[in-house]
């Protein structure tokens, strides 16, 4: 079946009455949803993906919430849920995680050559985690906060395709179904850090640092200028190939999820995305010009959806620092994941 696009504009936190009538989508907008909808016809294998501008909250989107091997993309979940009990105080950064025999997954990392009952920080395995996606680590930080725990915070976050049913267990010919996520699911995700309502302020911001540590780069940033501050993580299987993140372009921040399984050869996966990345890029940018050169009309660019179409405001700038500066004020109880369901 050919994939359907849809262009919509994302809800914000409440809800604000709704907008009568319709406005012709922008023309860079218009460009991108068709160009999206014409690679995604002839795609390799099975693709699923969203791209939102920050600063308007529209987005174009294919098949965005289909079910998906969220494969190591489902890291991002995982240290959400560290964060949120980071903030609960249930432990710190500083506190240390001992190596399991049980925790070992040689598939990616080295922290599974390492001896057991070597101690590590949660720092150090949040950013071997994200940065080089060392499943070890990950596996390590899934027992800390409880496998059950990381899904009954993305479900009650109204994130309905993404779950963990196991560890992270390469071996296992079950992994592409036991590790699951949308395109429309991580976006929410990235948009609420990006504008610093993950958990909260503090969290967000060193959520945005440590998946600005990656160091797998072939994939999103590839085709986009060198310098360009991007936050994202990647996954692979042997026929799956997914990258999401938050690209800090200028004059347009944009967050963009592509998911792609079934696929003839990871080199296809790997062309197809950078496609979609550079076709985001550019037709994005055009979209930032022309929303400077028609102030009036770019307040009102959403669709006849009936959501809130308030411009999203994105006050964050690229960290200085890997290292987690300290919160202004320690907190006393889990902060209310800032959310809509």
């Amino acid at each position: 079946m050919r994939p359907i696009v849809t262009m919509t504009a994302a809800a914000s936190l409440l809800l604000a009455p709704s907008i009568a009538g319709a406005t012709t989508i922008p023309g860079p907008l218009a460009d991108l949803r068709a160009q999206l909808a014409s690679i995604s016809a002839r795609a390799p294998g099975h693709v699923a993906m969203e791209i939102k501008d920050l600063e308007t909250g529209l987005s174009s989107a294919i098949n965005p919430t289909a079910s998906m091997p969220a494969a190591s993309t489902i890291k991002i979940p995982v240290m959400v849920e560290v964060f949120r009990q980071l903030a609960a105080g249930d432990f710190d950064m500083n506190t240390t995680v001992q190596l399991m025999s049980s925790d070992r997954d040689c598939g990616s990392g080295s922290l599974c050559h390492a001896r057991a009952g070597t101690a590590y920080r949660v720092l150090r395995l949040l950013r071997a985690m994200i940065d080089v996606s060392d499943n070890t680590a990950c596996n390590m930080l899934i027992r800390l906060v409880g496998r059950p725990s990381v899904n009954h915070t993305m479900a009650g976050l109204g994130l309905l395709q993404t779950s963990l049913r196991d560890y992270i267990r390469t071996g296992d010919s079950e992994i592409r179904y036991s590790l699951r996520s949308s395109p429309r699911d991580m976006v929410t995700l990235l948009t609420e850090m990006a504008k610093s309502e993950l958990i909260d302020e503090w969290s967000s911001r060193e959520m945005v640092a440590i998946l600005s540590g990656q160091r797998h780069n072939t994939l999103i940033p590839e085709p986009l200028p060198s310098g360009l501050h991007i936050a994202h993580k990647t996954g692979t299987l042997d026929d799956t190939l997914n990258d999401v993140g938050i690209v800090y372009g200028i004059p347009e921040t944009y967050v963009i999820a592509v998911m792609t399984t079934d696929l003839p050869s990871l080199s296809a996966g790997r062309r197809f995305i950078r496609r979609v990345s550079s076709i985001a890029y550019h037709d994005l940018e055009r979209f930032g010009v022309w929303r400077e050169a028609n102030p009036e009309a770019s307040t009102d660019t959403t669709p006849a959806s009936g959501l809130d179409a308030s411009p999203v405001q994105n006050g964050l700038s690229a960290p200085s620092s890997d290292e987690p500066s300290s919160p202004q004020a320690e907190p006393t109880a889990a902060p209310r994941l800032k959310l809509k369901s």
